[in-house]
């Protein structure tokens, strides 16, 4: 028999891709969404008739036990959260109930269910905010600079202690920033290569950006989740850190972006004040050594490569959606 896995935040970029590969190695997959008035499938549309969606809410602890219960998992994954940094600051609130509190309703749902089940927690770089080391490691003290850093210094603490406390199989990822095709329009990466691509096309004729001085440790959400997928196979549950130790500017984004299109971004890209986030985090690049060492990851997908992957993405889905 193979394992059975439940994924939350099934229809975001790292569910669809952590999806495909469980469904690879032989899992059965639930999928957990939230009931919404507008389904969005588009990321797993796919592999959608392999995989049982179900719905349930991290804001509703009854609805994430019920789920247990029937899919009986080996694993979760708890993808789910508020995951846009901005929205954070205008949803304080909202955010800490699903990013921070929803991931004790998880834990104390496999608790009460089958404290054996194995959970990953998607912890963030976002946790360091302004840091204390560079590079950060797993050792490195956090100190978040947005709610939604906040939240998630929570869910990985709360994980912590009810690996300590009840003997769960709890593991927290600390990921960097991981990008692909399937990142939302409003993250930076994603920004960058749809509006290039409309401009290649003749559909716009400026991109506004904020900080381009601004640096990220940028890597491929494709390799990303094989690392969480590696920290539930291991003997004891630890937490790592995922990154790809190179960090890149905006500005070398917006680069590489616009010449891979034959175009210089100079001719097109303004600087709007506007943009600019009310505390920004520092520098951000991480040191990925344990999760070499323990677990045999490394990144694969490089800085230049995955951002022409995504323009080239980007080309279709522009010249689809004006019918081109």
């Amino acid at each position: 028999m193979g394992k059975t896995a439940i994924v939350t935040g099934i229809t975001g970029q790292d569910g669809s891709y952590l999806a495909e590969l469980l469904l690879e190695k032989g899992y059965e997959v639930f999928g957990m969404v939230r009931r919404s008035s507008v389904e969005n499938f588009d990321r797993i549309d796919h592999i959608k008739d392999r995989i049982n969606i179900r719905q349930a809410d991290l804001l509703d602890q009854y609805s994430i036990i019920r789920l247990i219960e029937e899919a009986q998992p080996d694993e979760v994954y708890n993808l789910a959260a508020m995951s846009f940094v901005p929205t954070s600051w205008n949803q304080p609130v909202l955010t800490a109930e699903f990013t921070a509190i929803g991931v004790t309703r998880v834990l104390e749902a496999i608790r009460v269910v089958n404290p054996k089940i194995k959970f990953y927690q998607a912890s963030s770089s976002e946790m360091f905010g302004k840091v204390k080391e560079v590079p950060q490691k797993e050792t490195t003290p956090f100190h978040p600079r947005s709610p939604y850093g906040v939240a998630k210094v929570y869910g990985h603490y709360i994980t912590v202690n009810y690996r300590e406390s009840y003997d769960i199989f709890g593991v927290s990822g600390i990921l960097f920033n991981h990008e692909s095709p399937r990142r939302g329009i409003e993250f930076v990466t994603r920004k960058v290569t749809y509006n290039a691509a409309k401009i290649k096309l003749g559909l716009s004729k400026e991109l506004r950006m904020g900080n381009l001085n601004s640096k990220r440790d940028w890597g491929f959400a494709g390799d990303y989740v094989k690392a969480m997928w590696m920290m539930l196979q291991q003997e004891k549950p630890d937490d790592y850190l995922v990154a790809t130790g190179k960090t890149h500017s905006v500005k070398e984004l917006v680069e590489v972006a616009f010449s891979y299109l034959d175009m210089d971004y100079r001719d097109f890209v303004k600087v709007d004040e506007s943009f600019k986030r009310p505390a920004d985090v520092d520098l951000l690049i991480g040191d990925y050594s344990k999760a070499k060492e323990k677990l045999g990851w490394k990144p694969e997908v490089n800085f230049e490569d995955l951002i022409k992957m995504m323009v080239k993405s980007d080309i279709e889905v522009v010249k689809k959606e004006y019918n081109l």
